[in-house]
């Protein structure tokens, strides 16, 4: 499942290991065996008994044994951490409650407003060129900045945390990135301690769970972690459907919502993950899963289980298992949708003419165990000049007069000293642009 013919043909995959049964034998890296369960109805068995599957990970028979190398790229996505995706019982119930309430405390309006000037933002930065990959460009740089924004990062400690988490995702020195995040968030925890705000780090610190700064850690590269990679798939895989729904986006007769049930349904951003641990050998349907070994869910798979094709028209919208099921089900499915829907309809809104740069079936996919990513969404469109950012700061600066300067008194003029100044990232660009 690590390579480019997984990546080009997940179904196709997903079909030929149907033959085994509701679960198969998989390899999800060198040297790292799983049992992927394909079937929706088995797969919803796991998802929601917490008494015959845990999903501890040092549990995991193999990595104990020393049959993992500890440089495994698939270890920071499945090795344990004291978060809410590793944890049982009422460690995880404690650890989860500390999270949803701290959630709970974005208001969907907030996530609007924060969303709108970090599109606006970074449509501003192609606009004027005509092309851009929205992928990059747009899609993977969207939920970094609105999560440094969420959490409150300052400059230093945000262009930091961006570069490291897309280093992470990207597979490039993931050791030395995750070092750097671990240190970014760190910093982030220490001065949220010192001086709180009105954002989730300080929630979280604040939360009568009373986590600990590891815990605290380990929360918040969960919440990136699991916001970060899957929101821009979500994004990017819902403007692909969009833009190749017809001759542009406008004219394809597609709802946004609708296009994000779709990919949540037959594209899931995170395809292959919730590991689970059973606690004694189990027999999944006739499949026999030893004890302490890997058991992953297939959302991908199990979302387009073929038992489901006349069932699927009369489910819910909501029956798909894009996110999750049972006591660990993703805790942010509403934020995630309404910033996936505000990033697309902002990027719409201001290129109405967008268009494919190349056919759809000429598109790359990202390899990987785990993810449904898109290397690259190029498009083009009519150039437009770079002015979103400016009208949004418009409604501010009509309040302020020149009356309202003091006068100033005539000084000789200083010398300019020629400097370089420092290259700066996303965030303190931003930053400096959108002062709060």
């Amino acid at each position: 499942m690590h390579g480019q013919d997984f990546a080009d043909d997940p179904q196709g995959v997903y079909d030929a290991l149907r033959a085994f049964g509701p679960a198969a034998p998989v390899e999800l890296a060198p040297g790292v065996d799983a049992t992927l369960v394909t079937d929706y109805q088995a797969a919803r068995t796991v998802l929601q008994n917490t008494t015959d599957f845990s999903r501890d990970p040092r549990r995991w028979k193999a990595l104990n044994e020393g049959r993992i190398a500890l440089d495994n790229p698939v270890l920071p996505m499945m090795a344990y951490r004291p978060n809410c995706l590793f944890t049982d019982g009422a460690v995880h119930l404690r650890l989860r409650k500390a999270v949803t309430d701290s959630l709970d405390q974005l208001n969907i309006g907030r996530i609007r407003r924060d969303v709108e000037p970090i599109a606006a933002f970074l449509i501003d930065q192609f606009s004027e060129r005509g092309r851009a990959d929205l992928l990059n460009d747009y899609a993977k740089l969207l939920p970094l900045l609105l999560f440094n924004r969420l959490f409150g990062c300052p400059a230093g400690i945000g262009d930091r945390l961006t570069s490291s988490m897309s280093a992470i995702f990207d597979g490039k020195d993931a050791l030395k990135a995750n070092e750097e995040l671990t240190a970014c968030l760190m910093e982030l925890i220490a001065l949220k301690r010192r001086e709180p705000a009105d954002d989730v780090t300080s929630w979280l610190i604040q939360h009568p769970a009373g986590l600990n700064d590891e815990e605290l850690k380990d929360q918040l590269v969960m919440l990136m972690g699991a916001g970060v990679e899957p929101e821009r798939n979500l994004i990017g895989s819902a403007l692909l459907l969009l833009l190749s729904s017809g001759s542009s986006a406008r004219g394809a007769g597609m709802l946004t919502e609708e296009a994000l049930d779709h990919v949540l349904w037959n594209n899931p951003p995170i395809a292959n993950y919730a590991t689970h641990y059973p606690v004694h050998d189990v027999d999944l349907g006739g499949v026999p899963v030893e004890a302490n070994t890997p058991l992953v869910i297939s959302f991908g798979a199990a979302n387009n289980d073929p038992s489901l094709r006349e069932a699927r028209q009369s489910l819910s919208k909501g029956a798909h298992l894009a996110w999750g099921a049972g006591p660990h089900a993703c805790p942010a499915k509403s934020p995630a949708t309404v910033i996936a829907l505000t990033a697309i309809e902002a990027i719409l809104n201001a290129l109405p003419d967008l268009t494919l740069d190349v056919p759809a079936d000429h598109l790359q996919w990202r390899p990987g165990p785990f993810h449904r990513a898109l290397a690259a969404l190029p498009v083009r469109f009519t150039p437009t000049p770079g002015t979103r950012v400016a009208a949004l700061h418009a409604p501010a600066q009509t309040t302020r007069t020149a009356a309202a300067e003091p006068p100033r008194a005539r000084t000789a003029p200083v010398p300019r000293q020629e400097t370089r100044p420092a290259k700066k990232g996303f965030w303190s660009t931003f930053l400096d642009v959108f002062r709060v």
